[in-house]
């Protein structure tokens, strides 16, 4: 039975979906809706690990680094878990859940992430579940097409993503179905809200609505 979220934690939201699927477009919006705070997914520290560019690493050479950042994308995203705030609400775009049961899953399909280096990665995850504040109340998946979010991709042009191929992206697509729509691939820790992110962006406020009055106008009159 899942608990609700105790009266010292907010209630935590983690936003998840595909590369390109309109996570920040999501957040964006929710953010001005106040009494919510934001962890957006922490990209420059991605960027600058000391100096390092650990995302373009991994892009450029994933057999030599995809253990390298997937462990620091584990520990930025615990940060974001465990970080106090203050509002009733508070948005993860993607989770420390998302980062192990589709990213490090794929490493682990394609043989990039090596044996060892994946018991290692999972082994902390495992002690994190179990001994740091990490409950999610509900995921709210961005649903979307592969061909959509690859083309949004190119049109968006960030430069560490330029070598990422469509077949990349399918496979990561057809992971987060398995997870969190079929309920088919690992454990899926709290409900799941779908939208509809095949929409134009610029006409999906419906989508958003939806949300705000089946998810959080109920939640603040509890």
């Amino acid at each position: 039975m899942r608990r609700a979220p105790s009266l010292d934690r907010p209630c935590t939201i983690a936003v998840e979906g595909n590369i390109g699927s309109g996570k920040s477009t999501f957040l964006r919006h929710i953010e001005k809706l106040g009494n919510v705070t934001v962890f957006s997914e922490p990209l420059e520290k991605w960027r600058n690990c000391q100096g390092h560019n650990l995302l373009d690493l991994l892009y450029q050479d994933p057999q030599r680094y995809s253990f390298t950042f997937q462990s620091y994308v584990q520990l930025t995203l615990l940060q974001a878990h465990t970080q106090k705030c203050s509002t009733k609400f508070r948005f993860l775009e993607r989770s420390i859940f998302s980062a192990r049961y589709c990213f490090v899953e794929k490493l682990r399909r394609d043989g990039i992430m090596a044996s060892p280096e994946y018991s290692v990665i999972d082994e902390w995850f495992k002690w994190i579940k179990q001994e740091q504040a990490v409950g999610v109340d509900l995921f709210v998946y961005l649903r979307t097409d592969p061909e959509v979010v690859y083309e949004r991709i190119l049109k968006r042009d960030r430069a560490e993503e330029r070598k990422v191929p469509f077949e990349y992206i399918k496979s990561l697509h057809e992971i987060h179905e398995d997870w969190l729509y079929h309920k088919r691939l690992y454990e899926c820790p709290a409900p799941v809200f779908t939208i509809d992110a095949n929409v134009d962006l610029g006409m999906i406020g419906d989508e958003y609505g939806r949300f705000e009055d089946q998810v959080l106008k109920k939640r603040v009159a509890v």
